[in-house]
């Protein structure tokens, strides 16, 4: 029997002794973690007021993808509503094989994920991962990536570092999500060609002109999906906050949309999250069902009372 680590260790203690889980006991805190890239911060932080509206505590942690992944295994964190598929297989599949992870929901589909480049840069030739290198004068042999330790920027390191697609020489510039992007921006507002990691949903769809290259598809795969994933036996003990995993599926109308305004309004990821459930407070009747409070009141009252509806 596994415990969460934020457990006091007399509710451990208690549980050892009677052999049982109690839910209750269980289930008063949850931890998630959110990886720093927006979209993951827009769910989480959506998650957070429909649980913290249920009567849950809710600890957020910011960690990266491999950190996550072994935090779940060691019962350090509950939940991750980042598990981006395929691209992170081989990162997730020796944790899902042990069953130290589970994957429980697909919370998103139709995501993009893989190397980008403006739409002019496309149209002057380097239309595929083949293309890269004949580029190379022109991207000053650089590839940009977000933070390091991520399984993608791990997997374009890799094809230097194998020199495929002639990329030998080239080095992947590892930052933040946003430092990244400040970069493009930099080269798309003088048209100097660059190719980076892009993704959707995200805004940089629609503040930059951009095509996805092929030839990556053995690590990032074409289209994908995105799934909640949770520590081993979580929603077996607590039932109420599994059940709303499972129901909160998100959009990339949502996500734009709220992405959009964080990182080019500067809105608080808190207060943008906040003002999209009132907005939309309807999604509410699908992702409530079967659920009820942390002491078994009305789900739907309680969150729209605590959204301000």
């Amino acid at each position: 029997m596994k415990f969460n680590a934020l457990k006091t260790t007399v509710s451990a203690l208690a549980l050892m002794v009677v052999g049982t889980t109690t839910a209750l006991a269980a289930c008063d805190s949850v931890a998630m973690s959110d990886v720093g890239w927006t979209d993951i911060t827009t769910t989480t932080a959506t998650a957070k007021h429909v649980l913290e509206g249920l009567g849950y505590e809710v600890d957020v942690k910011v960690l990266s993808v491999p950190v996550t992944f072994a935090s779940l295994e060691s019962d350090d964190i509950d939940v991750f509503l980042g598990n981006w598929m395929p691209a992170q297989t081989s990162a997730i599949t020796p944790y899902l094989e042990s069953g130290e992870i589970e994957q429980i929901n697909v919370n998103l589909e139709g995501t993009k994920y893989t190397l980008a480049v403006p739409t002019y840069t496309y149209e002057a030739g380097l239309q595929s991962y083949a293309d890269i290198a004949k580029f190379a004068e022109e991207l000053d042999r650089k590839i940009y990536g977000i933070e390091p330790g991520n399984e993608g920027n791990a997997y374009l390191v890799s094809l230097a570092e194998e020199n495929k697609h002639g990329l030998e020489d080239f080095e992947v510039v590892e930052s933040s999500e946003q430092g990244m992007l400040a970069q493009v921006a930099r080269f798309y507002d003088d048209e100097e060609h660059v190719v980076f990691l892009g993704w959707e949903p995200h805004p940089m769809n629609a503040n930059f002109s951009l095509k996805y290259l092929p030839g990556g598809e053995d690590f990032f795969g074409g289209e994908g999906v995105v799934h909640t994933v949770t520590r081993q036996g979580f929603s077996e003990e607590c039932p109420n906050v599994g059940q709303l995993l499972a129901n909160m599926d998100f959009t990339l109308e949502m996500e734009n949309s709220i992405m959009g305004q964080i990182l080019d309004d500067g809105a608080d990821p808190d207060e943008a999250t906040m003002e999209w459930l009132k907005a939309n407070a309807g999604v509410l009747d699908t992702w409530l069902e079967g659920v009820t409070t942390k002491d078994g009141g009305d789900a739907k009252a309680a969150v729209t009372a605590h959204i301000g509806l």
